[in-house]
């Protein structure tokens, strides 16, 4: 992908990191977007455990680490997960529609 048209075709059809998700069956697709979920909930709940050490370190006030799931990790997941199944449900789309199956 030297090229600029060689990047533009890549964009073109679903290319991430060398990764060909245009390619991707439903299944594959549904596995690679609840995977991205989970890990950016998973990322999400560890920084904002983090964060709220610190907070604790610095402030000493008690804090709820419950919180770090809910307010963060949840929401983060949540969208995460939405936002690549969308995606990687319209690089599906796509592909029907190109007549690959």
């Amino acid at each position: 992908m030297d090229t600029q048209n060689n990047v533009a075709q890549a964009r073109r059809d679903g290319v991430l990191f060398g990764i060909p998700l245009g390619d991707l069956g439903w299944f594959q697709s549904l596995l690679m977007g609840t995977a991205a979920g989970f890990a950016a909930f998973f990322l999400a709940t560890f920084l904002a455990i983090v964060g709220f050490l610190i907070y604790l370190s610095v402030t000493g006030k008690p804090v709820d680490f419950a919180l770090t799931y809910r307010v963060v990790g949840l929401p983060v997941g949540a969208t995460v997960l939405v936002l690549s199944l969308g995606y990687l449900a319209v690089q599906y789309a796509r592909r029907l529609g190109r007549g690959r199956k």
